[in-house]
């Protein structure tokens, strides 16, 4: 009973994640909504503008979408250096591609897209490099106490998902948050169907540790006071 009790509250732990993400997500579409909007109405300029190298124009699209991108290139990443160093190079390639940009697509749907994919790339480097270590010696601490005492929130998930292994959270990011089969998966990062499915199963079985282990923190802490 206790193993099955485990496994569901395990389970509800990883939905928890999952929806408190989604819900942060929508919040963030909301924020940028506008500003998105009215990028569109001249977008076609904008865009016109980037093809023909215009300064403005470039600075136009970059700012407008920079926060958006960047919080795509957060979740991929180890930390905010490497996430920076990934949103360059993501815009670089934006700007470069522009010309072919399809206009009755959203724009912000084809920079996410751009920015998923060049988040993989360093990802497919980093294992070129010999960067994976070994998953059994990766630590999990859990964040400090005046973090944790605190509700879930979007820093708290960031930095759950940060903690668990590039694979993990490589194909956590793709599956649970932007929405690919594994079968895509399989084919983005030159894995196994299989492999993918695991790293998705083990992962969420980590955030659930996590989180149970953040509740533990939370009511001893709450005992103490």
């Amino acid at each position: 009973m206790k193993k099955i009790f485990f496994f569901i509250a395990g389970n509800l732990s990883y939905y928890l994640i999952v929806l408190h993400f989604i819900l942060y997500l929508s919040k963030e579409k909301q924020q940028y909504r506008v500003a998105i909007k009215e990028v569109d109405e001249k977008s076609i300029h904008i865009i016109k503008g980037c093809i023909n190298e215009d300064r403005r124009s470039q600075k136009d699209l970059y700012t407008t979408y920079y926060a958006l991108a960047l919080g795509i290139c957060l979740r991929y990443a180890d930390n905010k250096e490497d996430a920076i160093g990934i949103l360059n190079e993501g815009f670089f390639k934006v700007f470069k591609n522009i010309i072919k940009y399809d206009y009755q697509k959203p724009l912000s749907t084809w920079i996410k897209k751009i920015m998923t994919n060049t988040a993989i790339d360093f990802y497919r480097a980093k294992i070129r490099q010999g960067y994976l270590v070994d998953i059994a010696v990766v630590e999990h601490a859990i964040a400090d106490n005046d973090t944790i005492t605190q509700k879930l929130n979007y820093e708290d998930l960031l930095l759950m998902i940060h903690r668990l292994p590039p694979a993990y959270r490589t194909v956590f990011n793709l599956y649970a948050i932007d929405g690919y089969g594994h079968e895509e998966i399989s084919d983005m990062l030159g894995i196994a169907v299989g492999t993918s499915k695991s790293n998705l199963h083990k992962a969420r079985g980590r955030l659930a540790e996590m989180v149970k282990s953040q509740e533990e923190t939370k009511g001893k802490t709450g005992e103490n006071t």
